[in-house]
Formats: C-alpha cells, sequence, structure tokens
C-alpha cells in the first residue's frame, strides 16, 4: 500500500542524506515563512483565532467529561487529569503545540504571500512550518532535527498533490488543508522519531480529519485560513493519537473507500501508484516551490506581472481615461477569478479585475498601499469598467505546466488607438524567473518594517541552535 511507501521514507530520511542545494533552499522557505507569519499575526482572521483560542482557556469553563470521576473539572493541555486535575493552568496556554501550531498555520496564509507548488497545486510552508516549529519547540529539538522533518513534510505534500491535482482541485477540495494534513502529520511523525506502525497510524488519522473546500475560498471568507490552522492541528493530534496507541486506516489512501477515491476522478490503479512513487518521492521537490510578490491568489499573478510590464514599457505615461479596453486572456482557472464586485479583504485577494486595477494605478502592491486605495474613486471605477477577461484554449492547454496570461491595453492616441500587449508563462517567484535571498529579505523588510534584519542571519546557522533557542533569540 501506498502508506507504507510514504512512512519508510519518512522514518529512512536523514539530515546527511539531504543535499546542500534543498538545505539552502528549505533556510530560504523559513525565511519567507517568518516573514510573512510574523506580518499575518495582525490580520482579522489570525486576531480573532487567538481571542477563541484564549475563550476556551478560561478558568469559568467547566464541563465534564463522562466516565472520568472528575465531574465538572478544568482540563488543560499541561495538566495530567488523573494525577494532576487540580493544577493551575498556564497564562498563555495558547502557546501549546496544538494552539501555536493552529494559530501559527491560521498567520501563515492570512496574507495570501505564502509559497507554493504550482503543479501540486498548495501551498506547503504554511502548514509545515508551524507543525515543525512547535513540536521542535515542544520537545527542545535541534535546528537538524527541524530542517529535516520539514524537507519531509514538503515531500509528502507535493508529491501526493502531484498525484491527486488537477482532478482533487477541480472536484472542489483546497489541497492546502486537505493533503496540506497528511503533510502535517508527517512532519510531526518525523520529529517524535515513530516506527513504520505509528507513522501508518499517523497517515491514517490524518486522511480521515483532513479537510478544506474552495468554496470557502472562492466566497472570500476565513474559512480559507481556518483549513490550514485546522490541517495543523490535525496532524499535530493525530501524531500523539497515533503514538498512544490510536489506530488508522492502513488502506486511508487506495483503499476502496480511501482519500483517493473519495476525493478524486483518477483512476489509480496499484501498479501505476508504485510507478508513480519510485519517480517522485525522494526527489526533494522543495526545490520547485515558487515565492509569492504580490497578495493576491497565485493564478491572479501572470495577468499583473504582464499588466506591470506594460506600464514601464509605457514608462507610465498615459492618462487612464485615455484606456479604451484592457483584455485579459488566460487559463480557466484565473479566468474564473473574475469577482468584479469584492465583498471582504479576503474576497479582494481572490478577484482578478482587482488586481489588475490596482496594478494600472500604482506600481506598488505592497498591503499598505492596496489598503490606501480608494476603490469607490471614479479611477478605480472608470478601469474595473474597461477590464474584459476571457478564457483562452490555448493557454488552457499549457496549465498545470504553465500559467500563461496575456493582458491587452487598448490606448487612445489621438484618431487611432494603440494596442500594447505583453504574454506571461510563469509569474515571477516560480524556481525559472525565481526570487533572490535579497528578494526576500526585501519582502521580509517590506512586511515588517521595525524587524532588525540583522537576527535573521541566525537562520544561516540554525543547524547549531534548539529551535526553542533559536525562537527566544529571534523574537
Amino acid at each position: 500500500m501506498i502508506v507504507e511507501e510514504l512512512a519508510k521514507f519518512l522514518i529512512n530520511l536523514k539530515y546527511e542524506d539531504i543535499p546542500e542545494e534543498v538545505i539552502n533552499k528549505t533556510k530560504l522557505c523559513f525565511l519567507d515563512f517568518l516573514g510573512v507569519t510574523n506580518r499575518g499575526f495582525h490580520e482579522e482572521s489570525s486576531q480573532i483565532a487567538l481571542e477563541t483560542i484564549n475563550q476556551f482557556n478560561q478558568k469559568e469553563g467547566k464541563c465534564s467529561i463522562i466516565g472520568t470521576g472528575y465531574s465538572n473539572e478544568n482540563i488543560h493541555s499541561n495538566t495530567h487529569m488523573k494525577a494532576n486535575h487540580h493544577a493551575n493552568p498556564s497564562s498563555n496556554e495558547y502557546s501549546n503545540s496544538l494552539n501555536a501550531g493552529f494559530l501559527n498555520g491560521i498567520s501563515a496564509h492570512a496574507l495570501d504571500l505564502d509559497d507554493g507548488h504550482r503543479i501540486a497545486q498548495l501551498h506547503p510552508g504554511c502548514v509545515v512550518f508551524p507543525s515543525a516549529l512547535a513540536i521542535c519547540e515542544e520537545k527542545n529539538l535541534s535546528g537538524k532535527d527541524f530542517l529535516e522533518a520539514v524537507v519531509c513534510g514538503y515531500e509528502i505534500a507535493i508529491v501526493l498533490g502531484k498525484l491527486v491535482n488537477p482532478s482533487h482541485r477541480n472536484q472542489g477540495f483546497h489541497s492546502t488543508g486537505t493533503i496540506g494534513t497528511f503533510a502535517a502529520g508527517s512532519t510531526v511523525s518525523k520529529l517524535l522519531d515513530f516506527d513504520l506502525e505509528k507513522t501508518i497510524a499517523t497517515f491514517g488519522l490524518c486522511g480521515t480529519t483532513a479537510a478544506g473546500l474552495l468554496e470557502s475560498d472562492h466566497q472570500g471568507t476565513m474559512g480559507k485560513v481556518l483549513h490550514v490552522g485546522n490541517a495543523v492541528h490535525n496532524g499535530i493530534f493525530s501524531s500523539f493519537l497515533a503514538q498512544k496507541g490510536f489506530s488508522g486506516a492502513e488502506s486511508i489512501f487506495d483503499g476502496k473507500e480511501g482519500f483517493l477515491k473519495a476525493t478524486s476522478k483518477e483512476d489509480f490503479n496499484e501498479e501505476y501508484l508504485t510507478r508513480y512513487l519510485e519517480n517522485e518521492l525522494g526527489k526533494f521537490h522543495i526545490r520547485e516551490v515558487y515565492f509569492k510578490k504580490y497578495p493576491f491568489c497565485r493564478h491572479l499573478h501572470s495577468s499583473i506581472d504582464a499588466t506591470l510590464d506594460i506600464k514601464n514599457k509605457l514608462f507610465n505615461n498615459f492618462n487612464i481615461d485615455d484606456i479604451k479596453r484592457i483584455i485579459i486572456k488566460t487559463y480557466k482557472i484565473a479566468a474564473e477569478h473574475d469577482n468584479f464586485n469584492p465583498k471582504t479583504k479576503e474576497d479582494l485577494k481572490q478577484s482578478l479585475p482587482y488586481s489588475i486595477a490596482i496594478a494600472i494605478i500604482s506600481n506598488d502592491m505592497t498591503l499598505e498601499n492596496i489598503g490606501n486605495i480608494d476603490f469607490n474613486s471614479y479611477y478605480f471605477k472608470n478601469i474595473l469598467e474597461k477590464i474584459v477577461i476571457e478564457i483562452d484554449d490555448e493557454f488552457e492547454s499549457l496549465t498545470p505546466d504553465y500559467r500563461p496570461s496575456k493582458v491587452i491595453i487598448e490606448i487612445y492616441s489621438g484618431n487611432d488607438v494603440e494596442i500594447v500587449e505583453k504574454i506571461v508563462k510563469l509569474p515571477l517567484g516560480e524556481t525559472e524567473n525565481s526570487f533572490s535571498h535579497n528578494d526576500i529579505i526585501e519582502k521580509f523588510r517590506l512586511l515588517n518594517p521595525n524587524f532588525e534584519l540583522g537576527r535573521l542571519k541566525s537562520i544561516e546557522k540554525i543547524e547549531s541552535y534548539k529551535i526553542r533557542d533559536f525562537m527566544k533569540d529571534l523574537f
């Protein structure tokens, strides 16, 4: 069964087996994660999550657990009910591994600036890093342990994502939530040094708790980030259950009613799955992860890049009133992000017309600048009215290897109409069009202007730290 091969990979991979370039990419992903998450914590969704966690930790919330003999006693994450059921709870209980992982997962995804993989169609970093940090801090593990587990988590996420997508996504599942649960559980089981039996049980439990529907994403709700928090939480919880002997189905992936049958229309026979894992597992797919420059859904980035390129070619020397039309030809999934009337901040991040209108008004696509734009102004509404979105069959045939877009801007020039266009097949930040270490540092700075950037140098020598000490020194 597929679960056994995945489990053996996790158990057998050692830090010493990981190529230096993969370690360096992992550190770059961590740098990106820290910048995005540190800023994302201040988003409304993260603050609501924190408030809710604290609400459940209040002393006055006394509920019975039937059969314990301790009716109406408080249950706290840092106490053993039978041995110490009168212990006082910590004042910052949200920092236990479950709560910290849950909250960091939400913060990591809240800005829509976290890393991703275009073929797997998911965001691995926002589930893997919160899981790894929570366990490494709780167990006082080393930087080597941390990096080793992160590479494992990314590998499981991407290999499974590539296996089930695009069918899984087209069925309405948010892969970061569903596949992300397996990635989180993989990361934790690696750090807890599970044997084959416990690792398989973890996968089984992760599979039956995995969740995430794209309806939450595309309706512009906070449910999108909840998928990530839940993936981390369920991955951690599943691992600790398995550690205690809680059983999970070893056929969770390829069983008659398993994950593959339930969430994908593809027909995965045993021969195909065996061959797929032989070709894909252990290739260190973290090398293929992209980074994001704009706080919008990744499917919009090619169109944004094309628009900004046209503006630069014109030296920004045109009057918005002179624009006749803005035509965006792109692939189906991107074109379906055609909301001309977003209601929330989350909704805005999924809107292709709004992202293009912002790019036309300003070259500055930072969070601060976007927050200062008057979306009810004449200029903004004028631009929106001129945007036309079309599905291009040729571009559709290029997906998922490419995410192409062609932006055509028609501009009145006297009695004539000047046409300027640009095709972008892959947006900035893909490995074929990559960001440098300095680019990610600059992204960190823009998101966290008051942070002392010199402290980030410790990431380069994270192997020499205990992660608990590393995080204390960093923040």
